[in-house]
């Protein structure tokens, strides 16, 4: 476990503030690529959906990172019986701050925008407190501009360059990083050739993948494995080009390649420059969708070196372009051990980054550990009280200690319908799983899913 003196909040706030004694109020605008990459021509969009409402109350993530000198932004009231949860663990939280105004398919920023007695609230922060939002979009910078308080980190214009997947592999090919083949397309043009490319990756039995240069958890994602498909999605780009006249495009096609593990690592880069490699982890997806991560990651001292040298060429190049803040660079292992150290840069949180203070105060020296989502099909809200009943003795109950630590509660209830109705509704239970062997913890993450199957059926009315 790290000491205190030495915690990543501690280096988070050296890299952003002139002073380490100012409060930050955390705000978990999840997903804030939706702002970025808005207008952007790329792959077909899907309506948003009851999915949002969960996503949007991943911002309960972000009140687990701050200390009690912090503050943290909120869509809602935490549920009373794990607050007191957490408070029994000895889990320093933040100041709490809620919107008054919400809305279940609006983002906390939003939210937080059309509350006038919160805008007050932090309007009279400003001078003592920074704001330090999940990414940074113009929704961000316009709570920032109507309070007064300063930002804790870069422009929305910058932030939007970097996290552009274009931008990662631009980057990576001037460092001359390996990267799967692939290709950027800005213009029409450029799309036509990447697609001749990838039809004869496809022709001879490959398969290729298309993506939204703004891409975030699967969205703007397109997996093609049929020379058809490729055709087909051609066809749509160029009709679309000829209605709108717009030649411009934010798209890349890349060779889907063979791989072993998904890695995430993080770094932060200081206003001064500097380089701090964070952590590395085994990344949990499917479909390209992130469900977890298995800490220790699975690696050796060269890929651990490799990768630490490769943050720090990025980095940087980040500071250079005019990035501070936190980075976290997906990556994968292929077959035979060998790296691709850049798939993409996310210059922003990330999900592992919402871990990190629970581990260095819960995980012990030689402990595994396993961040992961546990879906949940519901008819009516599921109390924190069924949760702990219904995992029992595998719930956390303090430092050094194995068991399921809740890290995330309001996703569970957050698409529910509103007034007396009884339609079924998907919701997410966020836990970090410690154990003392890897053997264990799969044995405890099955048995809790377990569990939680048999809660879900005692929630049916």
């Amino acid at each position: 476990m790290t000491a205190v003196l030495d915690s990543f909040v501690s280096r988070l706030k050296a890299a952003l503030l002139p002073s380490t004694g100012t409060p930050l109020v955390f705000l978990g605008n999840f997903e804030v690529e939706e702002r970025w990459g808005a207008g952007e021509p790329g792959l077909p969009r899907v309506a948003l959906s009851a999915s949002d409402a969960v996503v949007n109350r991943m911002d309960e993530f972000a009140m687990l990172l701050g200390g009690p000198d912090d503050y943290v932004l909120l869509k809602g009231e935490p549920d009373a019986a794990y607050l007191d949860y957490l408070g029994a663990l000895g889990v320093p939280l933040p100041r709490l701050l809620v919107a008054e105004h919400t809305d279940p398919h609006r983002t906390v920023t939003r939210d937080v925008l059309a509350s006038p007695g919160l805008l007050d609230r932090l309007a009279a922060l400003a001078g003592t407190a920074a704001l330090y939002p999940h990414g940074v979009s113009a929704d961000e910078e316009e709570l920032a501009a109507r309070t007064g308080i300063g930002l804790a980190a870069p422009t929305a214009a910058v932030c939007r360059t970097v996290n552009s997947k274009i931008y990662s592999r631009q980057v990576a090919d001037a460092l001359g990083l390996r990267q799967p083949p692939g290709w950027t397309c800005e213009t029409v043009e450029e799309f036509e050739a990447a697609v001749e490319r990838g039809a004869a990756l496809v022709a001879a039995g490959g398969t290729v993948v298309a993506k939204d240069a703004f891409g975030v958890s699967g969205k703007g994602l397109l997996v093609v494995d049929e020379p058809g498909n490729l055709e087909r999605l051609r066809r749509m780009v160029l009709r679309r080009a000829e209605r709108s006249g717009q030649r411009r495009l934010s798209l890349l096609i890349e060779q889907w390649v063979a791989k072993r593990a998904d890695l995430n690592y993080q770094f932060t880069v200081g206003r001064d420059a500097s380089v701090h490699f964070d952590f590395v982890k085994e990344a949990i997806t499917a479909n390209g969708v992130h469900k977890g991560h298995r800490m220790p990651a699975r690696l050796d001292g060269r890929q651990v070196a490799e990768l630490t040298g490769v943050a720090g060429a990025l980095g940087a190049r980040l500071a250079a372009d005019g990035y501070y803040g936190v980075v976290g660079v997906d990556a994968m292992v292929d077959p035979d051990g060998g790296l691709y150290p850049v798939v993409e840069i996310n210059a922003r949180n990330n999900m592992s980054t919402y871990q990190v203070s629970l581990q260095e105060r819960f995980l012990a020296d030689g402990a595994v550990a396993l961040a992961r989502q546990y879906p949940l099909r519901l008819t009516r809200p599921l109390p924190f009280g069924a949760v702990r009943d219904a995992v029992g003795d595998l719930l956390l109950r303090g430092t050094g200690q194995t068991g399921l630590l809740v890290h995330n509660f309001a996703t569970v209830n957050a698409a529910a319908p509103g007034g007396d109705a009884a339609a079924a509704f998907d919701g997410r239970l966020y836990g970090l799983l410690i154990a003392d062997t890897p053997e264990r913890l799969d044995a405890m993450d099955n048995e809790i899913a377990r569990r939680l199957a048999g809660a879900m059926e005692g929630a049916q009315p």
